[in-house]
């Protein structure tokens, strides 16, 4: 369960603060639980009355403060959600005004600030009495490997299972957007049974992401030797470039021959200590230890410069008159030759 789980657990028990500040580089967690406020804290006759919706760009602190204070209208909270707070603190006084509302916060009011792409300098005198009044939430970016356990742990929490390939085809497709991500799952959520064991041909069948020609598929045909079943997916997805855009294979494969070279410069190369050294799930050190097999180190160097040459070659230089199909068809006869 991750901190702001358990955060919204808190909240569900009657744990309640009067001032959430949100921040950081993850968007999802920081709307994850603004929206659990917005939608659970007060009861829907209270929303109209006691519940404010405002945007830092719209709205000044000793306003802001001002309506804190204030005493709510039927209830026994009101709830002030001030989203986009990155662009409410422009002057020396805007923190003045919140320190000094922090030294006495009104137990009537609970105060959320959405701190988006942002975090408090934690040496202020401003963060410290957050700590002591209330919740500082910093919501941080997912590596690939964290976002493969956070799909794991919420199809759990959905009440399903899935298989480490379909979590990774999701993660191809869609990035480490878990805003994007969290929307396909909770859309298979709603199809599949209940305890339903998610696998590449459900993903396939409900998201649109083929099974068997997908980023997944390449690195594994790449990492393996099987030419052939490269050159397919290639072709594949030359022949659908909008849903397989070449600079997203291009950086995947990147990253895949980057890992590589992390390990072949290991010196203690067992399954869970090259995963935490590479930031990989230790599922798919085995691919590594495959790939390490037919690709040296030497070739790996090399097959990097190619991948930057070809990344060049996607965003118009240096490609002349190359279609995405010759640049990929080019790529992939470097690197497995």
């Amino acid at each position: 369960m991750n901190e702001a789980h358990l955060i919204i657990e808190d909240l569900k028990n009657g744990v309640i603060k009067p001032v959430y500040f949100l921040s950081g580089e993850e968007p999802f967690f920081i709307d994850q639980i603004s929206q659990y406020i917005e939608n659970h804290l007060l009861p829907e006759t209270a929303k109209g009355f006691d519940q404010m919706i405002v945007y830092g760009l719209d709205v000044n602190l000793p306003d802001l403060i001002l309506q804190a204070r204030r005493f709510p209208m039927i209830g026994d909270k009101q709830v002030i959600i001030v989203k986009e707070a990155q662009h409410l603190f422009k002057k020396k006084s805007d923190h003045e005004a919140l320190e000094s509302y922090l030294n006495n916060p009104a137990d009537t009011t609970v105060l959320v600030f959405n701190y988006k792409y942002k975090k408090l300098d934690k040496r202020k005198k401003i963060y410290k009495q957050i700590l002591k009044q209330g919740v500082y939430f910093e919501s941080k970016k997912l590596y690939e490997s964290d976002t493969l356990k956070w799909i794991v742990a919420t199809v759990k929490q959905m009440g399903h299972s899935i298989d480490m390939k379909s979590a990774q085809m999701l993660i191809d497709f869609l990035g480490t957007d878990l805003a994007k991500i969290y929307n396909e799952l909770n859309k298979l959520n709603i199809i599949i049974s209940p305890n339903t064991a998610i696998t590449p041909e459900i993903v396939e069948k409900n998201i649109g992401i083929s099974k068997d020609y997908n980023n997944f598929e390449l690195k594994s045909a790449i990492a393996t030797g099987d030419y052939i079943k490269a050159q397919k997916i290639i072709n594949y997805f030359s022949a659908n470039p909008k849903e397989h855009p070449i600079v997203v294979t291009v950086a995947i494969l990147y990253n895949f021959f980057r890992d590589l070279f992390v390990y072949h410069s290991l010196n203690d190369k067992s399954q869970y200590a090259a995963a935490k050294a590479m930031g990989v799930n230790p599922y798919f050190v085995k691919e590594y230890q495959t790939a390490a097999r037919r690709y040296p180190m030497k070739k790996v160097t090399r097959n990097i410069a190619a991948l930057k040459s070809a990344d060049l070659k996607s965003k118009g230089l240096s490609s002349g008159s190359m279609t995405q199909k010759d640049i990929l068809n080019e790529l992939l006869f470097v690197l497995m030759h």
